[in-house]
């Protein structure tokens, strides 16, 4: 009798605490809680609350006491951080994978024609949405695109819970998705009108190159960025052919020459940035313009390694990018972060520069600020957007466990990532996309290689 009494009084007591608890709608608890805050906060045992897709409470896991959630994910020990920022990509290029590798002049001799022939809204759609699985996967929360039917990349970051910057490209040539040279101009003022205001993807102008978008179309697409209130996505001081033309036709580096136009401004992220004298670091600082940094795409061309050090240190907004699926074949950031580090040690002959903690940086609150969106992502603080992942620590390269970011940068996989949040949504649990069907995505990119492949093998011309 003194038992039931007893745990009568413990489901009163359990009933009455949860009537006064406030509601939210996700609590992660019992967490190794990595901030990214400003000073590195890190939790051992920590917890986030969240609710409207803001995290309103991070901290010690006593933290979510007073909060009753819809649901409530345990951790039991697992990393539980910012989501990772793909400041780079051309997602639907997933289709041409593994295509074109290990040849010279690719850009024009397969790439450029390889598109004009094969690509168009379901190429697009299909790519980009398996390229958006690839990166939940891997735990990328964020990705900056640019490429052709920016709007079907849309449709599927809409669809699958992805956030994106989202950039239509144009170029001096007709495009897959513009008969006209410079057609990318209207698409891309239609494509800004339908999704200005979208909770996950913000649209932007994406101009491809400086040699492949003259002087006067960029000083329109700079006008019109900022009438319309949006970025400008751009490949910069990548080529070496472009830096000759650039020193050649106007004296200039390529990133002089944009400011001398006044396209350098907080509204670009220039992609690459691989030929960057000390002068182009101080005014992309200076013109506080985002830079991604594509490692492994990078040195996989054998075009050079950029200044990716200098850039960090000097306070150049810089995150890091994957590059399309052609170039870097991979998507995911988590696999980028060892090159990041260990390259720069190298070119520059010192171990003791790039250290890991830093790299975790660049590919979280690196790749907010080069997007210009540190007031909502790349870290858990209260207020901001709930954009995080759950790592497993359970895995073979993760233990033992000394350093976080060491064991991030240096021993971690995109296969440790079990499960992706994306402002408050669930989008992947225990390595399980919970928004599409990944069966059907997957079997449309078997369809549409195999056409493909067809393709290439009546020749591309």
């Amino acid at each position: 009798m003194q038992t039931m009494l007893l745990a009568g009084l413990v489901l009163v007591l359990g009933v009455m605490a949860a009537a006064g608890a406030e509601p939210v709608d996700l609590i992660v608890t019992r967490g190794y809680v990595v901030t990214m805050n400003a000073t590195r906060q890190i939790y051992p045992d920590g917890a986030v609350v969240i609710r409207n897709g803001h995290l309103i409470a991070v901290g010690p896991s006593a933290v979510a006491n007073g909060y009753a959630a819809a649901k409530v994910i345990d951790a039991a020990g697992d990393i539980v951080m910012p989501g990772m920022i793909n400041t780079h990509t051309h997602a639907s290029m997933t289709v041409f994978r593994g295509l074109g590798d290990d040849v010279p002049d690719r850009l024009q001799r397969f790439i450029f024609p390889l598109e004009h022939k094969l690509v168009d809204r379901e190429v697009v759609y299909w790519g980009a949405l398996y390229g958006m699985v690839e990166m939940l996967e891997g735990g990328v929360t964020t990705m900056a695109d640019m490429y052709y039917f920016e709007d079907e990349v849309a449709r599927g970051a809409q669809k699958i819970g992805m956030r994106g910057v989202l950039g239509e490209t144009v170029l001096n040539q007709p495009a897959p998705d513009a008969k006209e040279p410079y057609g990318g101009m209207e698409y891309a003022r239609r494509f800004i009108r339908e999704f200005r205001g979208d909770a996950l993807v913000t649209p932007a102008f994406a101009p491809h190159a400086p040699y492949t978008v003259d002087a006067a179309h960029l000083r329109v697409i700079q006008k019109e960025a900022d009438a319309l209130d949006v970025p400008i996505l751009m490949h910069v001081a990548e080529m070496p052919d472009e830096v000759t033309r650039t020193r050649k036709e106007f004296d200039k580096t390529p990133i002089e020459y944009l400011d001398s136009i006044g396209l350098l401004t907080k509204r670009l992220v220039a992609a690459h940035c691989i030929f960057s004298s000390d002068s182009d670091i101080a005014l992309l600082k200076a013109r506080d313009v985002g830079v991604a940094h594509n490692m492994v795409s990078n040195i996989k061309s054998a075009k050079g390694v950029a200044p990716a050090w200098a850039m960090f240190n000097q306070g150049v907004r810089v995150g890091v990018g994957t590059d399309g699926p052609m170039s870097g074949n991979t998507l995911d950031i988590i696999g980028q972060l060892g090159y990041v580090a260990k390259v720069q040690k190298l070119w520059n002959h010192d171990r003791n520069i790039m250290p890991a903690v830093d790299v975790v940086e660049m590919a979280t609150m690196g790749g907010a600020r080069a997007l210009h969106m540190e007031d909502r992502i790349g870290s858990l603080e209260t207020g901001k957007l709930a954009d995080l992942i759950v790592l497993d620590r359970n895995d073979t390269t993760m233990t033992p466990f000394y350093d976080v970011y060491s064991t991030l940068v240096y021993a971690a996989s995109a296969h440790d990532v079990r499960t992706t949040v994306i402002q408050g949504r669930v989008v992947m649990e225990d390595r399980k996309i919970r928004t599409v069907d990944v069966g059907e995505v997957r079997e449309h990119m078997r369809a549409l290689s195999g056409k493909i492949a067809a393709s290439v093998a009546q020749g591309i011309q």
